[in-house]
């Protein structure tokens, strides 16, 4: 996969950056996307279109981990910055503590690459969330892939 190397959104999360993320949002991310985000935190993709349900989607950026996002001028692409503005509509369960869909890449058009914990005793599946056609506890999302690994290498140009 190939990346917009001055894209990435610095600083780049450490380890217990990533860790506090994992407890807050009660998930174990997958040791891939961990590197993935690692390195490339918030990027702009130049290998940045996938296939899903046999429609072509493209990626406009990947969502990044900031400590501080209100004093970073790309705060707003920060996870939990994403989290808090559409939360009640990723999850059909009013009860649920942490996330069952995590964003993690803005698409074209408003929707986003999200990875999927709801079966919790899988690794996390990877799928589009819909924006226009979820609501509040009624998302929409179209799994993809059965790992973000696999993912990745679905990407093409």
């Amino acid at each position: 996969m190939k990346i917009e190397e001055t894209s990435i959104i610095l600083p780049l999360p450490t380890q217990k950056d990533i860790e506090k993320e994992e407890h807050y949002w009660k998930v174990t991310l997958p040791i891939e996307y961990v590197t993935f985000i690692s390195k490339y935190n918030g990027a702009v993709p130049i290998t940045n279109v996938f296939t899903v349900s046999s429609h072509e989607y493209v990626i406009e950026r990947f969502l990044c981990v900031l400590e501080d996002s209100e004093d970073n001028e790309l705060g707003m692409y920060d996870i939990d910055v994403v989290l808090s503005q559409i939360e009640d509509r990723l999850t059909d369960n009013e009860d649920l503590v942490g996330v069952e869909l995590l964003p993690i890449a803005s698409l074209f058009g408003g929707d986003f690459l999200c990875l999927s914990f709801k079966d919790r005793e899988q690794s996390p599946a990877v799928g589009v969330w819909k924006h226009e056609e979820s609501s509040e506890l009624e998302p929409v999302f179209l799994k993809g892939f059965s790992s973000f690994k696999e993912f990745l290498a679905n990407l093409t140009e």
